[in-house]
């Protein structure tokens, strides 16, 4: 379960990065979670931007080093910034994270995805085993946002979506799962009391484009995003009776992470 040193030391140099840099992320993500995705990415050290009008996207995106595009809302106003937002990014090469959120759930969120997957490559795909399952032409059995599968159920599907788009797939669960091409990590930690908290998983997404922002290898970003959200929710965990005072503790330890947390907490079950 202990992790590699080498892991260890490429981990805090990416959180130490993005504190050094603190890049601005672009957001187009659902009124849900806008807040408590904004405020992870500040006790992280990024620079958040929340917005989907597609008139004032062009600026922010041309300031960015990276877009979050979250399908929560997928109303239409939303899905015509996130056209212009994926489309600017693409001829800016910069990194582009999506999340299916509840793609499976019916034809409109699946096929949105897909056409954005097809469309405008984003770099890092982050979501549960439902909606990674969805998009590879799977039944993921949904339940709404959440998933009925576990993350072993998905990994053929997130290897299938590598294949076919290039994206490195990040699938969350009681373990994560990383793919890329030709490379596979598990990272374990975090808390069964996470899914208690709305939005955790598009806090997940959110990070990704911090961690793209400053590491190019989108493998290592995604196995930066999903060890950062294990640590965090875990050391959030312990000081947390519950699902209300999780989501303020886990602010804490994203803006507290050392790397004195890295050594102990970081886990990688197989890689």
């Amino acid at each position: 379960m202990s992790a590699p040193e080498t892991l260890i030391r490429k981990v805090w140099k990416d959180i130490q990065a993005v504190r050094k840099q603190a890049p601005l992320i672009v957001n187009i993500t659902n009124y849900v979670v806008t807040n408590n995705t904004a405020n992870s990415l500040l006790a992280l050290g990024a620079s958040p931007a929340m917005n989907h009008v597609a008139e004032d996207l062009p600026g922010l995106v041309d300031l960015a080093g990276a877009l979050v595009v979250n399908i929560g809302t997928l109303a239409d106003d939303y899905v015509v910034g996130m056209h212009v937002a994926m489309a600017q990014a693409n001829d800016m090469n910069m990194p582009i994270v999506l999340d299916p959120v509840a793609a499976g759930v019916n034809r409109l969120r699946t096929d949105t995805c897909l056409e954005f997957l097809e469309k405008y490559h984003p770099d890092i795909v982050r979501g549960n085993a439902s909606e990674i399952m969805a998009l590879a032409g799977e039944d993921g059995r949904p339940k709404g946002v959440d998933t009925s599968m576990g993350v072993d159920e998905a990994e053929d599907a997130a290897k299938d979506l590598n294949e076919r788009y290039g994206c490195v797939v990040l699938v969350s669960g009681e373990t994560d799962l990383v793919i890329g091409e030709g490379r596979e990590m598990r990272l374990a930690g975090g808390s069964a009391m996470m899914p208690r908290v709305t939005g955790l998983g598009c806090t997940c997404s959110a990070l990704a484009g911090a961690f793209a922002a400053v590491q190019h290898d989108y493998f290592q970003a995604a196995v930066d995003t999903a060890a950062v959200m294990n640590m965090a929710g875990e050391q959030a965990a312990e000081v947390s009776p519950g699902p209300g005072s999780l989501q303020m503790h886990l602010h804490d330890a994203l803006y507290l992470l050392d790397e004195a947390t890295v050594r102990a907490r970081l886990k990688v079950v197989r890689s």
